[in-house]
C-alpha cells in the first residue's frame, strides 16, 4: 500500500509538471523542475523607465487573468535590483555578443522570478511566456521552477490577417484579435480594409468612400452556388481616430499593423463612390456577392492622383514600414477594350495588359517608396514583371514565393493549403458553413514555410508566414474566433519555434491549458479532436 501511495504521488507530480510545461510557442532552451515557487503579486519591479509600459501591461494581466488586486509597479535602480521577497522583476541587460531582437531570459526560483532582455520586445515576450506558466493557488500565484535561456523567434515575420470588408467587426473585436496575436508572440496584423463589398477606412479628402462605399444593399446568403441574396443594408467603417486607436493599441503590444488598400482590382466599393476612376464611368454599386468583378481601377492619370491622395492619408495613419496594395485577381476585361488603357500600353511600350498591371504596381510602389514605405502584394504582382522592391505574399501555393525568392525578393508564405483559416477544420456536416477547403490543426502544425526547392541563400528571403481569415461566411465575432483558435497556436509554434522542433502529440498536451486560458479570457474556440 505504501509503495502504491508513493507511486500515485509520483504520477501526480509528473502530471503537474507536464501541465506547467505548457508554453506556446515552445521556447528554446527550456527546463523545469518539480519545485513549486511562489511570488508576491503585490508588486512588479522594473529596472529603468523604459520598462514601465511592459510592467504596467504585466500588472494589468495579473489583475484581469488571475484576480489579484492591481499590483504596484515600482522602478528600482540597477545596482539595487536585488529586492527582498519573491517578486517579479524586469531587467534590461547589455550583451557584447550579437543577440537577435526580442531575445529574452526567464528564471523563476524561490528567490523570485526575473525576466531579462536586451530590449523591450524581449521583455514583452518573456512576459507572455510567464503568464502561461503561472497558476493561482488560493491567494497566491505559483509556478514550477523554470529556466528559459535565450529564447527568440525563428522567423521575423509572424502574422495574422483579418478581412473586415465582407463582414465588418468593431474596434473592440479588433483589439481582442490583436490580444490573441500578442499572446502567441505574433508581430504583424494584416488589416484588409478595402474590397468590392465594402470600403472600411475613412479618407477625409474623399468622403464618399465611406458615405457610399462602406455600405451595400444586401449580402450573399448560403453557399456561393445558390446565388441567393438578402436585401438588408450592411456596412460600417473605421474613423481615422479609431484607426489611430487600433495602431497605438497594437504598438503597445509590439505588433505592426499593415493596412491593405486593394488595387487595381477588388475596387468596386471605391468605384461605386467615384466611378470616374473606372474604364467605363459606371454607374456601379457596392458588391452584394462574393467573387471577382470585371470593373477595376483604370490606370489613367486621374486614377493615380486619386490613389496617391488616398495613400497619403493611409501613410499618415500607419507608421509601420509596409503598405499592402493587393494586386490579386484583377481581370483585364475592361482594360482590353478601354482606349485610355490601350493608349497607355502603346505609350509605355508594354507588351500586354499583364505588363500594364506591372506598370500600375511599379508606379504605386515608386510613390510609396518616396514616402518611406515598402509595398507587399499578393503573388499575382509577379505577372508582367515584379516591382523592384516589393515583398510577395504567396497565397496560390508556394510557387509564387519560390519565384520571388529566386529573384531576391522578400517573401511571406501564406499558401491556401496550410494558412487559410476560413477553410473547414473537420467534416463539413459537423462544422459551421465555410468557403471550402480542409485545413485541420495538424496540417497547420506540419507547415514548412521554407520550400525545399530553395537553396540556403534564397531561403533567407522567406521572412515568415501568416494565416488569412477571409470573412465571406464568417459573420460574427464568435465564429471568427472559432475559425482562428486553435489553429493560430499551431502556426505560432511553426514561426517562433521552427517546424519539427516538437511533436504534434507534445504540442496538443501544451495546447490544452492554453485553450483553457483563452476560454477564461472570453474567446470561443474549436474543441480538440
Amino acid at each position: 500500500m505504501k509503495a502504491l501511495f508513493f507511486t500515485c504521488i509520483a504520477i501526480i507530480s509528473q502530471i503537474v509538471l507536464q501541465a506547467q510545461n505548457s508554453v506556446i510557442p515552445l521556447p528554446r532552451n527550456f527546463s523545469q523542475s518539480e519545485e513549486i515557487v511562489y511570488f508576491d503579486p503585490s508588486a512588479v519591479l522594473f529596472q529603468g523607465a523604459l520598462l514601465r509600459a511592459e510592467a504596467l501591461l504585466l500588472a494589468h494581466e495579473l489583475n484581469t487573468s488571475f484576480g489579484f488586486r492591481l499590483p504596484s509597479v515600482i522602478e528600482v535602480p540597477s545596482r539595487q535590483f536585488i529586492p527582498e521577497g519573491p517578486k517579479i522583476k524586469l531587467s534590461m541587460i547589455r550583451s557584447d555578443s550579437i543577440v537577435q531582437p526580442g531575445t529574452y531570459w526567464l528564471n523563476s526560483d524561490k528567490t523570485g522570478t526575473t525576466i531579462t532582455a536586451i530590449d523591450n520586445l524581449g521583455i514583452f515576450y518573456g512576459i507572455q511566456s510567464l503568464l502561461q506558466l503561472i497558476r493561482k493557488n488560493g491567494n497566491r500565484a505559483e509556478l514550477n521552477a523554470t529556466q528559459i535561456k535565450g529564447d527568440y523567434p525563428n522567423f521575423r515575420y509572424r502574422g495574422m490577417h483579418l478581412d473586415v470588408c465582407r463582414h465588418f467587426f468593431p474596434v473592440s473585436f479588433v483589439k481582442k484579435y490583436i490580444d490573441l496575436l500578442a499572446i502567441h508572440k505574433m508581430n504583424y496584423f494584416h488589416w484588409h480594409l478595402t474590397e468590392d463589398q465594402g470600403w472600411r477606412i475613412e479618407i477625409k479628402k474623399y468622403p464618399k468612400l465611406t458615405e457610399v462605399g462602406a455600405w451595400r444593399n444586401g449580402s450573399m446568403v448560403g453557399p456561393y452556388s445558390d446565388q441567393k441574396f438578402d436585401s438588408i443594408r450592411y456596412g460600417g467603417f473605421y474613423t481615422q481616430e479609431e484607426i489611430k486607436e487600433v495602431v497605438k493599441y497594437a504598438a503597445e503590444r509590439h505588433i505592426q499593423v499593415i493596412p491593405e488598400i486593394e488595387m487595381p482590382g477588388h475596387a468596386l466599393a471605391a468605384l461605386a463612390a467615384y466611378p470616374q476612376y473606372s474604364c467605363t464611368g459606371g454607374p456601379f454599386e457596392v458588391a452584394k456577392g462574393w467573387g471577382v468583378y470585371d470593373d477595376v481601377f483604370c490606370p489613367k492619370e486621374e486614377t493615380f492622383s486619386f490613389l496617391e491622395d488616398v495613400l497619403d492619408e493611409v501613410c499618415e495613419l500607419f507608421p509601420g514600414q509596409y503598405i499592402h496594395i493587393g494586386g490579386d485577381e484583377c481581370p483585364k476585361t475592361r482594360w482590353k477594350t478601354c482606349t485610355s488603357c490601350q493608349k497607355r500600353i502603346k505609350e509605355q511600350g508594354l507588351k500586354d495588359e499583364h505588363e500594364l498591371q506591372s506598370y500600375f504596381i511599379q508606379r504605386i510602389e515608386k510613390y510609396l517608396n518616396s514616402k518611406g514605405k515598402k509595398i507587399i502584394g499578393w503573388d499575382e504582382i509577379l505577372e508582367g514583371g515584379l516591382a523592384p522592391n516589393a515583398t510577395v505574399m504567396s497565397w496560390r501555393g508556394t510557387e509564387g514565393g519560390i519565384a520571388a525568392a529566386k529573384q531576391n525578393h522578400d517573401v511571406i508564405m501564406t499558401p491556401g493549403s496550410h494558412c487559410y483559416f476560413d477553410h473547414y477544420q473537420g467534416k463539413k456536416e459537423q462544422e459551421p458553413h465555410a468557403i471550402g477547403g480542409f485545413t485541420p490543426l495538424e496540417k497547420v502544425f506540419e507547415f514548412q514555410p521554407i520550400p525545399k526547392e530553395l537553396g540556403m541563400e534564397q531561403s533567407k528571403h522567406i521572412i515568415g508566414a501568416q494565416a488569412n481569415v477571409w470573412t465571406e461566411y464568417i459573420t460574427t465575432e464568435s465564429h471568427a474566433e472559432y475559425m482562428v483558435i486553435p489553429r493560430i497556436s499551431a502556426l505560432a509554434e511553426v514561426l517562433w519555434t521552427g517546424p519539427g522542433q516538437s511533436s504534434y502529440k507534445d504540442f496538443k498536451k501544451r495546447l490544452a491549458p492554453m485553450l483553457l486560458r483563452l476560454e477564461e479570457k472570453g474567446y470561443n474556440y474549436r474543441k480538440l479532436d
